[in-house]
């Protein structure tokens, strides 16, 4: 981990020597939702590419690249696209973007992402609040020896999803109309989409939402110390007495036209946020 330590201290250089304001949000846009951040002001934009040892992300509907700038009065970098553990990448990698915003100085991380409803009562084009989460993935981005200037080798995980930032977002939704749901985001490896069989088992666990992303970055993040709110973009509801196919560009299609919706729950969160270093 210290060799992951150095990169991302390397790539944190690179980025700060190109910037002005010194982010103090970090925001990650889920699948389908790059416009999720259009309020922010944007400064400078990095292609991951362009990135000392950035992964770069493969999947449709993530436009892969760095934006810093302002939003809501407050500096943020918002990365539009992230990376999975279905396309190849070990944790380590999945979790190398929260370690460059954690070396730029981020103390407070939104992740967003487009997930499959598992509660019955959600509706396609919801917005959740994430107040949990179930990893199912076989995965930790902790494994292995710890890099104790990042965070504690064993970090709880009891309030992983700041209670006071879901509370700012009730807030910031209220204010602008917006009806939020709650509930527990259960991560899968993927890439397959889930069996009737695992909807069941996954509602029986207690979980109301299901994706391929997140539960890496949050785990690489309550590590290093950051707060963390977690919004997911409800595509599409299982029914596993009735199932009907799901593809990608119907998911990338509902979760656009979302995004709108969740940026002003986001922008309406970092306005509110006290992020002083």
């Amino acid at each position: 981990m210290q060799e992951q330590r150095q990169r991302a201290a390397a790539c944190a250089a690179f980025i700060r020597e190109r910037i002005g304001r010194i982010p103090e949000v970090g925001i990650f846009t889920g699948t389908g939702l790059d416009d999720a951040v259009s309020a922010l002001a944007v400064e400078a934009s990095f292609p991951y590419e362009m990135l000392p040892h950035f992964p770069v992300s493969t999947v449709p509907g993530h436009a892969g690249r760095l934006l810093v700038g302002e939003m809501a009065g407050k500096p943020t970098a918002a990365l539009q696209g992230r990376i999975h553990l279905y396309e190849g990448y070990a944790a380590g990698q999945v979790t190398f973007p929260v370690r460059v915003l954690q070396e730029l100085g981020v103390r407070v991380l939104l992740v967003s992402n487009a997930s499959g409803g598992v509660n019955a009562k959600f509706s396609a084009g919801d917005i959740m609040v994430i107040t949990d989460h179930l990893n199912l993935t076989g995965e930790n981005p902790l494994v292995g020896p710890n890099e104790d200037t990042w965070g504690s080798r064993f970090p709880d995980m009891g309030a992983a999803y700041a209670p006071e930032l879901q509370a700012i977002a009730d807030a910031a939704a209220a204010a602008a109309g917006i009806r939020l749901q709650k509930g527990v985001y259960a991560g899968l490896k993927g890439p397959s989409l889930e069996t009737p069989a695992e909807i069941r088992m996954l509602r029986t666990a207690g979980a109301d939402a299901v994706g391929f992303s997140t539960v890496q970055e949050v785990i690489a993040a309550v590590h290093g110390g950051m707060r963390v709110l977690g919004l997911s973009t409800i595509t599409n509801v299982h029914d596993p007495d009735h199932p009907q196919p799901a593809s990608v560009e119907e998911i990338i299609d509902v979760a656009g036209k979302a995004a709108r919706v969740l940026g002003k729950v986001m922008a309406g969160v970092v306005e509110k946020l006290e992020t002083t270093h």
